[in-house]
């Protein structure tokens, strides 16, 4: 059941001083993945993910109260300390589609100034890591002036929450190793939140990722156009179901340590969703010959070393190569030799599996 965070009475009584607060907040790669959404931001299916380490964005919010009353937002968004005036429309219109949970944000004068740690269109999810970072930000600024969201889990919680209003995967970017999102088999899943995931084996505490850039022209299809796509999708009840068996295995393989059973959910998950989007309509087909040619190389280099190399893709043609980090050196010679000429420019993205957001 949905924990309602409205509070129309969240109002300043009296001026407040001004203010800063600063979060780094990190992508996440979904393992088994979050594709088609209902209502506002829930996913016809839960997912599960792994949270980044290196992958991040910063965001930094200063306030000050306003000197006019007004029930609109009022803020200033900079990227990189230059402006941008698309982010901004983003987040006023976000901004005040929450108003009813952050009333108090019409009396503030706000600006943002956010920055990411990787570049622009290369299969890292932005919005998880902006959106968390957002999320954590607001709730901080609701801790400050009101004195509320002193409890660790409730703070994370409605951040989580408020991060799923803005992008679904971020909800899950919130929270350290890894975090399950929508409802399975554990009670405490929620289609409203994400939730860390606790019953996880160390050697997934250590795991690479090695994001390979095979392209980083922007993607044919939105990743909202493509949740759009599964609404009249002709396997869509069947992908929902899948997924539900799947999440049950591969966290019974994060639990239990078995990197097989993990990294065969973790392949079948990437390419079951490509699949889905080459069999909607329209039908788009997002990898590009490199990705086919980098996955017959994973597998061959797999099956000749025997050592647990595993790929997936989000909705796009970049290879996120997961591994334990006692094999890294095997594995980054591996890329050196055999994958860097199949890469646009030879970029390689070298993150890991880390702790989850960072007050500032």
């Amino acid at each position: 059941m949905e924990k309602h965070y409205i509070n129309k009475n969240l109002l300043l009584k009296e001026e407040v001083e001004t203010g800063r607060f600063a979060w780094r907040s990190p992508s996440n790669i979904a393992l088994v993945k979050y594709w088609g959404k209902f209502a506002t931001q829930l996913p016809c299916n839960p997912s599960v993910s792994l949270t980044l380490s290196e992958s991040t964005t910063v965001m930094d919010l200063s306030y000050s109260f306003k000197d006019f009353k007004s029930k609109d937002i009022s803020l200033s968004y900079f990227f990189e300390n230059k402006e941008a005036p698309k982010f901004k429309e983003k987040i006023e219109k976000f901004l005040t589609s929450i108003l009813d949970i952050f009333p108090f944000l019409a009396q503030l004068d706000l600006e943002f100034n956010s920055s990411n740690t990787f570049p622009h269109s290369t299969g890292i999810a932005s919005s998880a890591s902006s959106m968390s970072a957002l999320a954590l930000c607001l709730c901080s600024l609701e801790r400050e002036l009101f004195g509320n969201l002193q409890d660790e889990a409730e703070f994370l919680q409605k951040a989580s929450y408020i991060a799923r209003l803005g992008s679904g995967s971020a909800c899950r970017s919130v929270y350290p190793y890894a975090a399950t999102w929508g409802e399975y088999s554990n009670e405490n899943s929620s289609l409203y939140f994400a939730s860390p995931l606790t019953k996880i084996h160390d050697i997934f505490k250590t795991y690479e990722d090695s994001i390979l850039i095979v392209s980083s022209e922007e993607k044919a299809v939105s990743s909202r156009v493509g949740h759009s796509l599964m609404k009249d999708h002709p396997f869509a009840s069947v992908r929902f179901d899948h997924a539900k068996e799947n999440i049950e295995k591969i966290l019974w393989a994060l639990e239990n340590g078995d990197l097989k059973v993990f990294g065969e959910i973790l392949e079948q998950e990437a390419l079951e969703l490509h699949g889905l989007m080459m069999n909607s309509t329209p039908s788009f087909i997002l990898m590009r010959p490199n990705t086919l040619v980098i996955i017959e190389k994973i597998r061959e280099f797999r099956a000749q070393t025997e050592l647990p190399v595993y790929f997936t893709l989000d909705a796009g043609p970049n290879i996120h190569l997961l591994y334990p980090a006692n094999i890294k050196e095997e594995v980054r010679t591996f890329i050196k030799d055999e994958l860097v000429s199949f890469l646009e420019n030879g970029q390689v993205i070298y993150d890991r599996v880390g702790l989850g957001a960072l007050d500032l």
